[in-house]
């Protein structure tokens, strides 16, 4: 791992040899426990120095530092080498950190700080235990939003968009700022690619694992409007394609037992019923022995 010469918090880059592990599924373990955990680590994907030297700084000014925090970056200064889902794995699989911070180069802290953040995850521990990720923008299971942010849309960029109340549970988070706690193992999905939804997978994987995702009350400032470009509607249906083969009704069969599984409980409710049940049973105790009467049958005429 690079660690930088310069002065002030600890900025690493991922380095080849340990990107390598990562991917092979060699997780540093003993790393991480030598060298202890700590609160936070503020995650992000560079392609331009002094942005992130900013970003870096407002957060050092608003508490957060060494040796409770930790800066990691993947290198897009002279190429794409690292996306959003790629790079995302990367930073969750490497991060020391109890929470780790996803976030865009081009953000800034403005006065919201480290306690603030201590507090919402404090209040998210006791209202909600099963949380799993939270941001600063989102959307609600019945399609409104809910965002506390400062960009390039919001009437008063001291005050923000304030489109509350907060907590409030989402669907899907913007990928400017992310915060996933890392004892709920998260990830995102290694068959999609690119800049764009990897924060709406998350949020998909999570609840599939049984947490939740949140907005909360952080101000602070993003300075890019967003750009939903060809890109974006390539990912956009590489995601739909995803999740319509990931969530297509299933017979699974285990060692001991038949379920059918499927998005409808109604369909459940008729696919795991008893008749229905014995039904498929039978037909694969059918199939089974005709496969067995094939194997019987090539055998004899092969003279084996």
């Amino acid at each position: 791992m690079a660690v930088e010469a310069a002065t002030g918090p600890e900025k690493r880059q991922l380095g080849v040899n340990q990107i390598m592990n990562i991917i092979s599924g060699a997780v540093d373990a003993a790393r991480r426990s030598q060298e202890g955990r700590i609160r936070y680590s503020i995650c992000t994907l560079v392609n331009k120095e002094a942005e992130y030297d900013a970003m870096v700084r407002s957060f050092m000014a608003n508490g957060f530092r060494e040796p409770d925090c930790e800066f990691l970056y993947l290198d897009n200064t002279t190429t794409n080498r690292f996306d959003g889902f790629s790079g995302c794995n990367l930073f969750l699989n490497s991060a020391r950190g109890d929470y780790v911070i996803l976030c865009h180069q081009d953000v800034q802290l403005l006065e919201d700080g480290i306690e603030r953040l201590n507090g919402i995850i404090a209040e998210l521990d006791r209202a909600h235990p099963d949380w799993g990720l939270f941001g600063n923008a989102g959307a609600r299971a019945d399609g409104t939003l809910a965002i506390r942010i400062s960009d390039p849309f919001s009437v008063s960029p001291e005050r923000g968009t304030d489109w509350g109340p907060f907590p409030a549970e989402v669907q899907s988070l913007d990928e400017n700022f992310i915060v996933v706690k890392r004892a709920a193992n998260l990830a995102v999905s290694g068959d999609l690619g690119g800049f764009h939804l990897f924060g709406t997978d998350l949020c998909l994987n999570a609840r599939s694992l049984g947490y939740r995702a949140f907005v909360v009350n952080f101000l602070l400032r993003h300075k890019s409007p967003g750009n939903v470009n060809a890109d974006f509607r390539r990912i956009e249906k590489a995601l739909i394609d995803k999740y319509a083969n990931a969530w297509k009704p299933r017979w699974v069969t285990t060692t001991c037992t038949l379920v059918f599984l499927s998005g409808w409980r109604w369909l459940n409710r008729i696919g795991n019923s008893r008749v229905v049940l014995r039904q498929m049973l039978n037909l694969r105790k059918r199939r089974r022995r005709a496969r067995r009467e094939d194997i019987v049958s090539g055998s004899k005429a092969s003279g084996t």
